[in-house]
C-alpha cells in the first residue's frame, strides 16, 4: 500500500511538475510493459511451458494487486452484479488472447509477434464503430498502413527463405481481436466504475481463465530452473505489478489519451529489446513494415485520445 500510496500522490507545486511526474511513470510503465514479450520468449525457449509461465504470472499479480487492498480498504472492492458480469467477460476475452499471444511467441519471435500485435488499435476503432463510430478516409488510411505493413512484414518471410508460421500469425490476430473486445466491453460498459477495481477483477478473470486452461492440458508442471522462476517474479513484479501502477499514477495526471500515444514507443522498445538480447534480426522489409503499423497505430492512437469519453484503463491490459 505504501507503493501505491507513493506512485498516485499528488506532487506538490506547480502543474508543470506534475506533468514531469505523470510522464515518468507512464515511461516507466511503458519500459516495463516492452521487456514482456522478449523475456516471455526467452523463457519458452529454455523449456518453460507458456500456459504454467502465464498462469502464475497472473497468481502472483492477483495477489499483489488484491492483498493490500484487501488488508486496508477492502470498500474499494464494491461493485454491482452488473459490473462483476461484464468484468468477468472482458477478463474472459483478455484472458482467452494473453494464452494465444504466449503460445504464439512458440512460433514466431516477439518483435514481429510484437508489430503485428500494433494494429490493435485498428480494431478497436473498427468494433468502436458498430457504436456509431464514423468510419472516414483517415481510418481507411490507417487500415491501408497497417494491412501493407503485415503484409511486408510476414510477407517478407517468404522473400528472405524462411517460412512463415501462420499459425503463430493467426494466434497473434486471435490476441487482437480478444484484446480489442475487452477495451470496447470497458469502454462501453464499466465508466462509471472504479478503475482499479475494475483492474483487479478483470486480472482475476484471466487469472482463472488461465488456470481452467492449464488444468485442461493436464496441469504439467516442471520445475522451472532459476531462469524460469526469475522470469516469473519479473513479468509479475515488473511487467504487470509495478507497471500498471506506475499507469495508474500517470493516467491520473495525464489522461489515458496522451498514454496511448506511448503505444509504439513499447512496441520499439520491445524489438529493440529482442534484438539486443535474443539475438532476432529483421530484414530491411520488415522494418519497413513494422514503420508501416507503427505509423499506422500512431495515427489510430491519437484518434482514440481525442474520443470523448476517455476510460482510464483502456491500455491498462497488456500481453
Amino acid at each position: 500500500m505504501a507503493l501505491f500510496r507513493n506512485l498516485t500522490r499528488p506532487v506538490a507545486g506547480q502543474q508543470e511538475r506534475e506533468a514531469r511526474y505523470g510522464w515518468t511513470m507512464a515511461l516507466l510503465a511503458t519500459a516495463g510493459f516492452s521487456i514482456a514479450p522478449p523475456l516471455t520468449r526467452a523463457a519458452i525457449l529454455d523449456g518453460m511451458n507458456p500456459t504454467t509461465l502465464l498462469a502464475v504470472r497472473l497468481l502472483i499479480t492477483t495477489l499483489l494487486l488484491g492483498g493490500p487492498i484487501l488488508l486496508a480498504a477492502p470498500g474499494r472492492f464494491a461493485i454491482d452484479r452488473r459490473g462483476w458480469l461484464i468484468c468477468g467477460i472482458a477478463g474472459l476475452s483478455n484472458g482467452v488472447g494473453m494464452i494465444t499471444f504466449f503460445w504464439a511467441l512458440t512460433r514466431i519471435e516477439a518483435s514481429v509477434a510484437s508489430m503485428i500485435f500494433s494494429l490493435s488499435p485498428l480494431f478497436v476503432l473498427g468494433l468502436l464503430s458498430l457504436r456509431g463510430e464514423r468510419f472516414t478516409r483517415r481510418h481507411l488510411l490507417r487500415l491501408a498502413l497497417g494491412l501493407g505493413g503485415a503484409y511486408l512484414l510476414i510477407g517478407s518471410f517468404g522473400a528472405s527463405g524462411s517460412r512463415v508460421d501462420w499459425l503463430g500469425v493467426v494466434l497473434v490476430l486471435v490476441t487482437i481481436f480478444t484484446f480489442a473486445v475487452h477495451l470496447v466491453l470497458i469502454q462501453w460498459f464499466l465508466q462509471g466504475y472504479d478503475a482499479y477495481a475494475v483492474t483487479l477483477y478483470v486480472i482475476v478473470g484471466m487469472a482463472l481463465v488461465t488456470v481452467a486452461f492449464w488444468l485442461f492440458q493436464g496441469a504439467e508442471w516442471h520445475k522451472p530452473g532459476w531462469f524460469g522462476w526469475l522470469a516469473i517474479i519479473v513479468l509479475a513484479l515488473v511487467s504487470t505489478y509495478l507497471a500498471r501502477l506506475a499507469l495508474f499514477a500517470g493516467v491520473r495526471y495525464l489522461g489515458s489519451g496522451q498514454i496511448a500515444l506511448l503505444t509504439p514507443l513499447e512496441t520499439l522498445l520491445t524489438v529493440l529489446w529482442s534484438v539486443l538480447f535474443l539475438q532476432e534480426r529483421l530484414t530491411s522489409w520488415q522494418w519497413a513494415g513494422g514503420t508501416f503499423i507503427l505509423a499506422s497505430a500512431l495515427l489510430a492512437v491519437r484518434r482514440l485520445s481525442q474520443a470523448r469519453r476517455r476510460p482510464r484503463w483502456r491500455i491498462w491490459s497488456r500481453p
